[in-house]
């Protein structure tokens, strides 16, 4: 799509990634790729596992724009996905609607980890969020989203804009998991049963999962509310229903969400995956 085409319809991007596992080693078996998605080497820090960058050229969304992600593996792959910075979501001109969509497809004996940085949407923004993940018997998957409703830094509310988020979550083919967000006005981020007046809203996941890694967190959530310098004042809750473990969070600070979310991951990665952590290097950039 040249620039003049794309001005006038909006980037519609498109990624597709088929990881699998050759000479004991995760590799990039092929990638697909239309507009302005692409995606960084691949980085082995830790032997076998694969670290992949997912890269955004021009940086924001806008109204008409639409990003697909689609991710696949190979029984015995282990991937890990992040991206280098937040996605922002900008003000929709004429009630033009974004979208962003991931489908995530975790073979049996893969290990899929989906860690990407904050979705920012600007006052205004219109947008439309899907994600599915797919995990096959003896798969295993976990990831987080984290959305940022408005600027806080800058004072700025989401008072004005839509946001309607989904995530599904399937095992064997069994939906297991249903979730949706859906924010419109400034009422439903000050509702008791929204955002609560805060303007982040988290959500990470680990599938399947039994109960000892609900202890696990539960015990790791426990701590982070008792001592002062792991103080989350936030409301935070944790579930396991149908081997699907979820930790939600809402907050006011992405860097404070985040560290919450690594420490958790960190700690699932060495009792259920029976690896130890290793933090994207990115991140640190």
């Amino acid at each position: 799509m040249n620039t003049a085409v794309a001005a006038k319809q909006g980037w519609q991007a498109l990624l597709q990634l088929h990881y699998g596992l050759r000479a004991d080693r995760t590799r990039l078996i092929s990638k697909q790729q239309r507009g302005p998605l692409t995606l960084q080497r691949a980085f082995y820090p830790e032997g076998r596992t694969c670290h992949s960058y997912i890269l955004h050229p021009p940086g924001g969304v806008v109204g008409g724009d639409s990003l697909a992600i689609d991710i696949h593996t190979e029984a015995g792959a282990h991937c890990l996905l992040t991206n280098p910075g937040a996605t922002k979501f900008y003000r929709a001109a004429a009630q033009r609607r974004a979208s962003a969509t991931q489908h995530i497809a975790v073979a049996t004996g893969a290990i899929v980890e989906w860690l990407p940085q904050q979705n920012i949407f600007f006052p205004g923004a219109n947008v439309e969020v899907a994600t599915t993940i797919d995990i096959a018997h003896g798969g295993k998957y976990i990831g987080w989203e984290i959305n940022c409703l408005g600027r806080p830094a800058n004072g700025e509310t989401f008072n004005c804009g839509s946001l309607r988020a989904t995530t599904h979550v399937r095992v064997d083919g069994e939906l297991r998991l249903a979730e949706r967000l859906h924010v419109s006005d400034e009422q439903a981020l000050g509702a008791a049963t929204g955002m609560r007046g805060l303007p982040l809203q988290g959500c990470m996941i680990a599938a399947p999962c039994n109960g000892e890694q609900r202890a696990l967190l539960e015990q790791i959530l426990q701590t982070q509310t008792e001592t002062p310098e792991g103080e989350y004042p936030y409301p935070i809750g944790l579930t396991l229903v149908d081997e699907i473990l979820v930790v939600r969070a809402l907050g006011e600070q992405s860097e404070t969400l985040q560290a919450l979310f690594t420490r958790l991951w960190v700690a699932l990665r060495e009792q259920w995956l029976d690896k130890p952590a290793c933090i994207p290097r990115i991140w640190s950039t």
